[in-house]
């Protein structure tokens, strides 16, 4: 499934449908990922602090990975820095 993230709100729905897909729950889904039920809580209502290495642990946890579109590939290949 693809789905366009645009906002922490976005994310959030995404996470929670991708859980409820799996038929986790939210404590489920935080201890595979070694974090509390309230951080779930927080990203699922799209908490905009959340730190992107959590969401990754999230993601993984889930069976689902980041995907970043729009942005220069070689230039990342390259080990280009602005």
């Amino acid at each position: 499934m693809t789905t366009l993230i645009n906002t922490s709100e976005n994310l959030g729905k995404a996470i929670r449908s991708a859980r409820r897909a799996l038929g986790l729950t939210q404590p489920q889904l935080a201890m595979a990922a070694g974090f509390g039920v309230r951080f779930i809580v927080e990203l699922e209502v799209g908490k905009p602090t959340v730190l992107l290495e959590n969401i990754l642990r999230v993601l993984q946890a889930l069976g689902g990975t980041l995907m970043v579109e729009g942005l220069d590939d070689a230039g990342a290949a390259n080990g280009d820095q602005p």
